[in-house]
């Protein structure tokens, strides 16, 4: 096959590259798009998940993720719904492949869908049930006891700071003014305090130790705070362990500002009333471990307090974060499942439509994928396939084209052959003929297809010689030279009866053809074996005439002069007997010439001289000559009869013959006459002669040779007359036929009628 038919379906990509590029680029585009968006949507349910571990992020942040999540999957849901719209659509309008690609579909989102359910699903008991234990009373009642404790610890450390605080003022109320920096200083490394700072009752500073030393004005106490020290005498107060963010906390904690403060008062020195009070404020710091225990269970019970006022809250928005995060992986693993089934199925859908186009008869070039996937290359070999079929089915319809025309020409050939062709089976029955068979058998052969010759009225025993031949040259009984068999056969006119008007000679021949079929060719060969007979019968005629002729006349003139030289010399009886065989001689030798003289005319015919000729008025020119016969002469002529191409006195010498043959034929018959007629053919090229007669008709036996010389049922006649007739009418190139008039199935004359071709 050319190179060039082999790379149809790539030219045909080629052809269409633009377009396909185009889609292509857009298919690419969505899933680019949907891709994009699916991993928007794991970027913002990511932080979704992490904001919800957050307070202070999910706080800030929550609303927003929430919002953008919804609106990526309201997006990819609209996707979604699109593709399952066009896939609706195409599947409602019968599309091919539409069964295909939902089926398909469907599988693969099942495969994404039927799992994130599960999930789901245990995801969402497992939150709830979480939930609900995280606020169980054993929980909170822990939390409580955590936090008591804590406060406990706290309180003991305070009462017991706040007792050696009472110690040591008692101990600072002897001690004046001036040297209660030193006793500061003792009592500061005592207790183990950060800070220790002696106030006056009017809120001054009177001296420090620790921290307090190096600041310029260290926070007075309030008036509030002085007023409950000198109702209790002592004040102790917890501080640095408010609640805050865990870095205030923890700084805190580093800078020693967790500390527990206790404020006694001092008495006065002296015993007297005028004396002004002083107050000793001792700062402890609190041990870290216990600060950060105290604050822990602080925030833990607090945070489980709110949480479990906004218990619903919470389960809800943890039940929507799941639900929110299923929606966004079961819509972009459908959609993707979609697209990416479209992707898959799309090589399998234009597999299926060109397998259904080549089966429906649509070799018409086929689209083939141009990706390097194996699906792809099986589209590009479908369509180099189908190519290849279409360029096969190309040459087969060329070929059969030939074979038809070559048919066609056989056919025309069969048609327009003069020789008759008839296809036999091998049961004998006819399966074909031409019109050649039915012209030479005079029979509508057509009509009997499917019968075996035999079986045509007229046939019988053609056909039945027809059937030997073959048996005989199949069974090898002397087949002849070149595979084939050839015999002539006589077919008889049988008195009218038969489909010939007179017997035909056939020459017929057989051969075997494909499939036990059988050849017969067969060809009237009557004019040819006629014609053969008449030149035999010509030069027996002329050497009979050349051989006969010479001795009659002497014969002739021995006769007379044995007659002259015995006149008077013989007696009266042998006298008669002398002149009476004399008479004898001369007369048989002057019948001898004339028929001498016929041979010789037979055989020496003269050219026929051809001229437009008016038969009409021949007719009518001859029929003045029948005036007084005793048989009378009557004519029918036609006025439509053109001139015709005719010698003018070989058709008088025709007519003249015939018309004496109707004579001699119709003898003795009363009232009988003679009838010539004149008519038109139906295609106007030939003008029909015919001479009627109401004599007894034809013989069987003339009917078979009536051309031939010699043949004749006249006791007197030479038998040369229609011989000379169908040497003339050959010479006219014309026909004559003879028959027998029928009526109610018996004779009731003959009819001789001559074929003339019309002048131009």
């Amino acid at each position: 096959m050319p190179e060039a038919a082999r790379n149809g379906p790539d030219s045909t990509t080629d052809r269409l590259e633009p377009p396909r590029r185009g889609r292509q680029a857009t298919r690419w585009a969505v899933v680019a798009g949907l891709v994009f968006m699916a991993g928007v949507a794991m970027v913002l349910l990511f932080l979704l998940t992490v904001a919800t571990g957050n307070s202070e992020l999910y706080e800030a942040n929550f609303g927003w993720l929430v919002t953008v999540n919804v609106a990526v999957a309201t997006l990819l849901g609209l996707g979604l719904l699109w593709l399952v719209f066009k896939l609706a659509l195409r599947f409602r309008k019968g599309k091919f492949g539409s069964r295909l690609l939902v089926k398909l579909a469907a599988i693969i989102g099942l495969v994404g869908v039927l799992p994130g359910l599960l999930i789901y699903t245990v995801s969402y008991q497992f939150v709830s049930r979480s939930i609900e234990s995280w606020f169980d009373v054993r929980v909170e009642s822990a939390l409580t006891a955590g936090l008591n404790l804590g406060r406990t610890a706290l309180d003991t450390l305070a009462a017991d700071v706040s007792g050696k605080t009472r110690v040591a003022a008692e101990g600072l109320a002897r001690v004046s003014d001036a040297q209660a920096v030193l006793a500061l200083e003792r009592i500061r490394e005592q207790l183990g305090a950060s800070d220790l700072v002696l106030w006056s009752g009017s809120g001054q500073a009177l001296g420090s130790s620790g921290l307090s030393r190096f600041q310029l004005s260290p926070q007075r106490p309030s008036q509030a705070q002085l007023r409950q020290v000198r109702q209790s005498r002592v004040m102790a107060q917890i501080e640095g362990l408010e609640e805050g963010n865990d870095g205030e906390m923890q700084a805190m904690i580093a800078t020693g500002q967790s500390r527990v403060t206790v404020m006694a008062l001092v008495s006065a020195p002296g015993l007297g009333l005028s004396a002004e009070p002083r107050f000793l404020q001792v700062s402890v710091p609190l041990p870290a471990a216990l600060v950060e225990d105290a604050l822990a269970v602080q925030v833990a019970n607090r945070e489980y307090q709110e949480r479990a006022l906004a218990r619903e809250g919470l389960r809800r928005m943890y039940i929507g974060t799941l639900t929110l995060a299923l929606f966004l992986a079961v819509f972009g693993a459908v959609l993707l499942a979609v697209v990416l089934g479209n992707q898959l199925v799309r090589p399998l859908l234009v597999l299926a439509e060109g397998m259904r186009e080549v089966a429906a008869g649509n070799l018409a070039p086929k689209p083939a994928l141009t990706s390097r996937d194996e699906l792809a290359a099986l589209t590009r070999t479908f369509a180099r396939m189908t190519q290849d079929l279409a360029d096969a089915r190309l040459a087969v319809q060329r070929s059969m084209t030939e074979v038809d025309a070559a048919r066609d020409n056989l056919q025309t050939i069969l048609d327009n052959l003069t020789a008759g062709v008839v296809v036999l089976d091998e049961d004998g029955r006819m399966v074909s003929v031409n019109p050649g068979s039915t012209r030479i058998l005079r029979r509508p052969l057509a009509g009997y297809l499917g019968q075996p010759l035999s079986a045509v009225p007229g046939l019988e025993a053609f056909g039945q010689g027809i059937q030997e031949q073959f048996e005989r040259f199949l069974a090898d009984q002397g087949p002849q030279e070149g595979g084939y068999w050839q015999q002539s056969f006589e077919l008889d006119g049988n008195a009218g009866s038969g489909p010939f008007d007179q017997g035909i000679t056939l020459i017929a021949r057989g051969a075997l053809l494909p499939k036990r079929e059988r050849l017969l060719v067969f060809d009237d060969v009557s004019d040819m074996v006629s014609a053969q007979r008449a030149q035999a019968w010509g030069e027996v005629a002329r050497r009979l005439a050349h051989e006969i002729k010479n001795p009659l006349t002497p014969i002739q003139l021995s006769a007379e002069r044995l007659a002259m030289k015995l006149a008077g010399k013989v007696s009266g009886p042998e006298q008669a007997v002398l002149d009476k065989s004399v008479r004898t001689i001369v007369d048989q030798v002057e019948a001898m010439k004339r028929l001498v003289n016929e041979f010789r005319d037979y055989a020496r015919l003269p050219a026929a001289q051809l001229a437009p000729l008016d038969l009409n008025a021949l007719l009518r020119d001859i029929l003045g000559l029948y005036e007084n016969a005793s048989t009378p002469v009557r004519c029918e002529l036609s006025d439509q009869c053109p001139p015709v191409l005719a010698d003018a006195q070989q058709v008088r010498q025709i007519l003249h013959n015939l018309i004496q043959n109707a004579q001699d034929a119709m003898a003795g018959v009363p009232g009988a006459e003679v009838l010539l007629l004149t008519r038109p053919s139906e295609n106007g090229r030939r003008v029909r002669l015919s001479v009627i007669d109401q004599g007894p008709g034809f013989s069987d036996a003339i009917l078979k040779r009536a051309f031939e010389p010699y043949v004749t049922s006249k006791p007197k006649g030479t038998g040369l007359g229609l011989a000379v007739v169908k040497k003339i009418m050959d010479e006219h190139g014309g026909r004559v036929d003879i028959t027998n008039r029928l009526m109610d199935g018996r004779v009731t004359g003959a009819q001789v009628s001559l074929s003339f071709t019309v002048a131009n």
